[in-house]
């Protein structure tokens, strides 16, 4: 059959046929090659991508942890019979401003699924300076027993001129 064909024929006949198996190999080998190389390039991708996130939570997870040794250790410091009323009496007394404290509310809550107690102290100060106010503060603040103020409201005295009033909510958990 070959014989009978005129060697253009033949050229085309081979011309052809090269070309099929060009685009068998193609797609049976080269093809294939390229979607795996493709398809691992983004599995690699998507695992890296999975470490990363793996990794940021394992830092979260190690700030986490060191922070809740810090408060169990800072729980451990506190005296055993602490209460955040008679601090933040006592600290009044130490700034000298005793005198001014109106009222001291205290109250005390339990979150849910928690095995701390929130104990929280909102207590009115009349007739002080800024300067008195903020020692009072930065001494609750500063503590050693994880007190911290929750809300603050300061207004002027109608009554003198330098003088303010506040009404602060301070915070701490209890085991």
């Amino acid at each position: 059959m070959m014989r009978n064909l005129s060697k253009r024929e033949k050229y085309a006949v081979f011309s052809t046929a090269g070309l099929i198996g060009l685009i068998m190999i193609h797609q049976l080998i080269i093809s294939p090659i390229i979607e795996a190389r493709e398809r691992m390039a983004k599995s690699l991708t998507e695992r890296i991508k999975i470490r990363d996130d793996i990794l940021k939570k394992k830092t979260e997870y190690e700030t986490l942890k060191k922070s809740t040794t810090a408060s169990a250790l800072k729980f451990a410091q506190r005296k055993a019979d602490f209460t955040l009323y008679s601090f933040l009496d006592g600290l009044a007394g130490e700034v000298k401003i005793k005198d001014h404290v109106n009222y001291m509310k205290p109250s005390t809550s339990t979150p849910k699924d928690s095995p701390y107690k929130i104990s929280q102290v909102e207590m009115k100060l009349q007739d002080i300076t800024m300067e008195q106010l903020t020692t009072y503060l930065y001494k609750v603040e500063t503590s050693k027993n994880m007190v911290f103020v929750k809300r603050l409201s300061i207004s002027k005295d109608n009554k003198e001129t330098g003088f303010i009033n506040a009404v602060l909510q301070v915070e701490t958990s209890e085991v």
